[in-house]
């Protein structure tokens, strides 16, 4: 495969399908059916990138990106209520799965069929989910707003509640590991400091309050070079914030729509978004000017939820 067909976006939402992208072009290549009782709550690719993961209502599966098949190659078996996030451990060893049964599961994919090989309790349904860059280091968000942070190997943990009342919606940890981020659904994201010491769990002090959004949050990521934080929300806006002082640096509009999802390229200068029009896009990121909308992606008939562009070629986009 050349560079440009690595680089591959993956979309999925209401309209109970899968749709896999040439980003350069926007072509579609492939769609795959997901499940007829569910949306698609979360998308990620395999490290090998041979494999792209998606969880919705009861239901994990597992799709083969290489073959002309459309059918799931692995179905996980007894999941309960909607399964919220999911990601990979970098060498694929294992993936992690949130879920509204109140339970983070560690998933052994080495053995076949992959099977739960450990369980942390947050007590309530849990929204999101990421992994550390340690590898080792799991921060979760609950809907009772707590917001923990588990250590997979010592099992220690620490739980914060950063806003009584509050939803937390997601979390993220930037890739050099100095931020842990949490946005909640009264538009606000608090930002702590990470420190570690060897073999010590991450402490983590408070740092900032955005008040990001007039609405609901959906999503909060980092950018791969740790420099910008965005949030997403239905108030159709993504908030893009400077992580030197977690000031405001842009802003991209889709009115009228909320904005469930969004991933940025490998070099930080490009982000893709998917939103309740059915539509996912990639922009260019210029601080403060408007920012360019480069292409569209459309063929999803109804709001695409969620979606996964990791890419380390980024080539032409």
């Amino acid at each position: 495969m050349g560079d440009q067909q690595q680089l591959i976006l993956a979309t999925g939402g209401y309209d109970h399908t899968i749709k896999v992208w040439q980003a350069h072009t926007g072509n579609c290549i492939k769609t795959m059916r997901f499940v007829e009782t569910s949306q698609v709550n979360a998308l990620d690719r395999t490290p090998d990138k041979t494999r792209l993961a998606a969880c919705g209502y009861q239901c994990i599966r597992l799709y083969d990106l290489e073959s002309n098949c459309t059918a799931p190659v692995i179905n996980f078996d007894g999941v309960q209520k909607n399964v919220t996030r999911l990601g990979f451990q970098e060498d694929g060893n294992w993936m992690f799965t949130a879920g509204e049964d109140h339970n983070v599961r560690i998933w052994d994919m080495i053995s076949a069929p992959p099977h739960c090989s450990r369980v942390f309790d947050c007590e309530a349904p849990v929204n999101a989910a990421c992994l550390h860059p340690n590898q080792v280091e799991i921060a979760m968000g609950s809907q009772n707003g707590s917001v923990f942070l588990w250590d997979v190997k010592s099992e220690r943990h620490e739980r914060i509640v950063p806003e009584v009342d509050a939803s937390i919606q997601d979390v993220a940890i930037s890739p050099d590991g100095r931020y842990l981020a949490a946005a909640n659904n009264k538009g606000n994201c608090y930002i702590w400091s990470m420190t570690s010491q060897d073999q010590k769990m991450s402490t983590l002090k408070p740092m900032k309050i955005i008040h990001a959004h007039t609405r609901y949050i959906l999503r909060c990521k980092f950018s791969p070079d740790s420099g910008l934080l965005l949030t997403t929300s239905g108030d159709g806006k993504v908030g893009i914030w400077n992580t030197i002082n977690f000031k405001k640096w842009g802003e991209l509009c889709i009115e009228n729509y909320w904005v469930w999802d969004a991933a940025f390229s490998a070099d930080s200068k490009y982000l893709f978004t998917a939103s309740s029009d059915g539509i996912a896009r990639l922009w260019k990121l210029q601080q403060q000017e408007s920012n360019d909308l480069v292409r569209e992606y459309t063929g999803h008939t109804k709001a695409i939820t969620a979606l996964s562009f990791k890419d380390e070629i980024v080539g032409k986009l």
